[in-house]
């Protein structure tokens, strides 16, 4: 009885505010991605990803002032299975503020809102099945770069789950004006990995940081390159030491209407010395970053790419100082969404 109240109490408040507010809005993304991946070894075993996630969400603004929006709604995340197991609906309620140069969202935060991370700060495989930021995202943007700020509170403690949280921060600056030819920048992340709730102290508290500043350049609009360094500081308190690997990195990008190609370079330690402790729970990024070398290259042809639908196909080419890997790739992405206000329908 107490449930029916206070959803029926909700669902008026929702009416109220919805017959008062300003504009409705509305977005739908949908995403399926069949993954086979070859040449693997114990950190990056052989396996075939295939799932469907979409993610529906509603939002109404703030009446007399449509920078204020209240939004919800799910991610479904359905990976094809014979019977459909392993699916995962996770909630989007989120208060956003956004204006020309700033976005604001905090609460279940639709990750689709940030820009992608790189891959040894966020698997590929982390990446597909959180696709919720249960924080903070900050964006700022402007003529001379951008800024972007999360707070993703990952895991509560509780007697069988660690307390995990990650604070990333990353951005550019160009360096010569709007042009944006150079720019100065890259990536800080710093994650948390704490004990059960009533765990012995062996268990211990983990610390995972990252630092990586960048140089980028862009010739054109086609063609960019970067160069910088990974520097790592983890550690295991229960041990009382510090691990310190570092690695240089160099990128290269080149993009057409229909054809995309992507070279990452990295060599130096193994920069997740506590991975087959802790595992993802503490370095989130690929294992593949455990080798001192490793080479990652994609390259996809561009099947469809009109009014918010991106189909591709590709390969990614995964080589290391000890192992070599190939994943095969197709992947349709859709994203809608628009605006509805109590005189005219407007399409963002």
């Amino acid at each position: 009885m107490k449930r029916l109240v206070a959803t029926l109490i909700i669902a008026c408040a929702v009416a109220t505010f919805v017959a008062v507010a300003q504009s409705v809005l509305w977005q739908v993304g949908f995403e399926t991605r069949f993954e086979n991946r070859e040449g693997g070894d114990e950190l990056t075993p052989d396996q075939t990803i295939f799932y469907t996630r979409i993610s529906p969400q509603v939002g109404i603004t703030v009446p007399g002032d449509e920078r204020h929006a209240l939004i919800g709604g799910v991610s479904w995340f359905q990976p094809v299975t014979d019977y459909c197991d392993g699916y995962k609906v996770l909630p989007l309620l989120y208060y956003r503020y956004r204006n020309e140069r700033h976005t604001l969202a905090v609460g279940y935060v639709d990750r689709d809102m940030a820009s992608e991370l790189p891959r040894y700060l966020m698997s590929d495989s982390l990446r597909y099945c959180t696709p919720v930021i249960r924080g903070v995202l900050y964006r700022g943007n402007g003529s001379r770069g951008y800024w972007q700020t999360i707070l993703d509170w990952r895991q509560m403690q509780s007697l069988t789950r660690r307390e995990a949280f990650v604070v990333t921060a990353n951005g550019y600056y160009y360096l010569d004006g709007t042009a944006g030819r150079w720019a100065l920048g890259g990536n800080v992340q710093y994650n948390h990995l704490a004990k059960r709730k009533n765990a012995d102290e062996s268990e211990g508290v983990n610390d995972d940081a990252t630092v990586n500043p960048m140089l980028r350049w862009l010739p054109s609009q086609r063609w960019s390159m970067s160069a910088g360094a990974i520097l790592q500081l983890q550690r295991a308190r229960v041990d009382h030491k510090w691990h310190t690997p570092c690695a240089a990195i160099v990128t290269a990008a080149f993009k057409s209407r229909r054809f995309e190609i992507n070279e990452e370079l990295t060599a130096g330690k193994n920069l997740f010395p506590l991975y087959e402790r802790f595992g993802s729970e503490l370095n989130l990024g690929d294992p593949y970053y455990c080798y001192k070398f490793h080479s990652r290259t994609d390259a996809d042809v561009v099947i469809f790419n009109r009014h918010g639908v991106d189909v591709r196909a590709g390969v990614s080419l995964q080589a290391t100082d000890k192992t070599f890997g190939w994943w095969q790739t197709l992947k349709a992405t859709v994203r809608l969404g628009g605006k509805f206000n109590n005189k005219k329908t407007k399409v963002d």
